[in-house]
């Protein structure tokens, strides 16, 4: 969850249900399905939103399964999962890592609507121009090795 508070806690209890019921071992709040305040307006947004959309849809093509949303921070994952997942991003390129590595492994990867409000503190840091290559190049190198 995020500190801005673009996530609501409310939408908790939809992020963990499929964990507890047995039927997922890594859910990812959708911002597609739930809504988001942040992802429409300007032309950072459109950039962020298609870049994301594009890794998406490689993700989905790659391991053939239907996501709407890989750069979600708002998620739940069983803590042996995790553990196992071996994680190595330390920006935000974590939540595609997350996503290709569940896959990757054979754990059941679920998606829930999650609405995204409006930032209350700051304004995202990320700048698409100056870490797109970033995506891309963690895209390419959890999918192909």
């Amino acid at each position: 969850m995020d500190a801005d508070w673009s996530h609501d806690p409310d939408d908790i209890p939809r992020l963990v249900g499929p964990i507890i019921d047995g039927t997922a071992d890594h859910v990812t709040g959708s911002r597609l399905l739930g809504g988001s305040s942040e992802l429409h307006g300007g032309f950072d947004e459109f950039l962020r939103l298609m870049g994301s959309s594009f890794i998406t849809a490689c993700i989905g093509r790659r391991f053939k399964v239907r996501i709407s949303d890989s750069q979600n921070g708002f998620r739940a994952v069983r803590t042996d999962v995790l553990r196992k997942l071996d994680l190595r991003e330390n920006i935000t390129t974590i939540e595609q890592e997350m996503v290709i590595k569940t896959l990757k492994a054979g754990f059941r990867l679920a998606e829930v609507p999650a609405h995204e409000n409006k930032r209350r503190f700051s304004r995202s840091h990320i700048r698409v121009g100056r870490v797109w290559f970033r995506y891309v190049y963690s895209m390419v190198k959890y999918i192909l090795f």
